[in-house]
C-alpha cells in the first residue's frame, strides 16, 4: 500500500512539474505575442510616410495598375518556426496549390520546412523565423535580398505573401500580394509635388524598395505574433488536461491514502482482540 502511495505521490510531483512548464511557456508566448503586436503598428506608420512619400513624387499618369496577366509569380510563406503551436503550419501549406513550383517557393520557418519536405516540398530558398522580434527586420533585409535575386535571375517577376493573422481569437490565413506594387493603391497627395534632385524614377524604385522591405517585415511580425497565440492556444489546452490529470490522481491518492487507514485500523483492532482473547 505504501508502494502505491508513493507512486501516486510521485505522479503527481511529475504532473505538476509540467504544468509549470506549460504555464512558463504560455507566459513567454503571451509576452512576445504582445510585443509583436505593439510593433506592426510601428512598421505600418512607416509604411504609411513611404508611401505618402511616394504619393507625392508621383504624377497622375505614373498612378497605373501592374499587369497580373502571364506573370512567374512566387510565393512567400511564413510557417511555425518551433513545435508546440497545433496545426499552425499544416494549416499554411494546406493552402498552398498543389501545381506551385517549388522553385518560386520561399519559405520562413524551421518547423514548417520539415513538414513541407514530409511532404515531398522542397522550396528554393528558406530562413528560420528569429525567436525575438528584434531579428524580424534582419530576416526582412534577408528576405528582400533573395526575392530581387530571384528577379535579376528570372526565375520571378511577382511575389505573394501567405501569412497568419489572429482575429476574434482564431487563427486566419492572409494573402497578397506584395511585388509589384500596385502604384494606384497609394492614396491621393495631400500637397504639391516637391522639388527633386533626382528623376522621379530613381526616387520611387528607392522608395519601393523600402516600402516593400517594410510589407515584408510587417508579414513576418503578423507570422511572428501568430505562431506564439497558436502555442497560447496549445498550452491553454494542455493546462486544462493538466488539470485534469492532477484532480484525477489526487482524487485517487485521497482514496488511496483513506484504504491504508481503513487497512490499519482493521489490523490493529485485530491486534487488540487478539491479545484480549488470550489474556482471558
Amino acid at each position: 500500500m505504501s508502494e502505491r502511495l508513493a507512486d501516486i505521490s510521485a505522479r503527481i510531483d511529475g504532473i505538476s512539474d509540467l504544468g509549470a512548464v506549460v504555464n512558463a511557456m504560455k507566459g513567454i508566448a503571451a509576452a512576445r505575442a504582445h510585443v509583436a503586436r505593439s510593433q506592426v503598428d510601428a512598421v505600418d506608420s512607416y509604411a504609411g510616410i513611404i508611401a505618402a512619400a511616394m504619393s507625392r513624387v508621383m504624377g497622375p499618369e505614373s498612378r497605373t495598375r501592374p499587369n497580373r496577366d502571364a506573370v512567374k509569380s512566387g510565393l512567400l510563406v511564413f510557417c511555425a518556426e518551433q513545435g508546440f503551436a497545433g496545426a499552425f503550419s499544416e494549416r499554411v501549406l494546406d493552402s498552398i496549390d498543389a501545381s506551385l513550383d517549388p522553385e518560386t517557393l520561399f519559405l520562413i520557418g524551421t518547423r514548417g520546412l520539415s513538414i513541407a519536405q514530409a511532404r515531398a516540398l522542397d522550396p528554393h530558398w528558406t530562413a528560420p523565423l528569429p525567436s525575438h522580434t528584434a531579428g524580424i527586420p534582419k530576416l526582412a533585409d534577408k528576405i528582400t535580398t533573395a526575392i530581387y535575386a530571384a528577379v535579376d535571375q528570372g526565375r520571378i517577376d511577382a511575389l505573394e505573401v501567405i501569412f497568419t493573422g489572429w482575429e476574434a481569437g482564431r487563427p486566419t490565413l492572409v494573402r497578397q500580394r506584395l511585388f509589384p506594387i500596385d502604384l494606384s493603391d497609394l492614396e491621393p497627395a495631400t500637397k504639391e509635388r516637391p522639388v527633386m534632385q533626382l528623376p522621379s524614377y530613381t526616387l520611387l524604385t528607392s522608395f519601393g524598395q523600402d516600402y516593400f522591405n517594410a510589407q515584408v517585415c510587417k508579414s513576418a511580425l503578423h507570422a511572428f505574433a501568430a505562431e506564439n497565440e497558436a502555442r497560447m492556444e496549445a498550452m491553454t489546452s494542455a493546462a486544462r488536461q493538466i488539470a485534469r490529470e492532477m484532480e484525477e490522481f489526487q482524487a485517487r491518492l485521497r482514496r488511496v491514502r483513506q484504504e491504508a487507514i481503513t487497512a490499519e485500523i482493521i489490523e490493529l483492532s485485530t491486534g487488540v482482540a487478539s491479545n484480549s482473547g488470550r489474556a482471558k
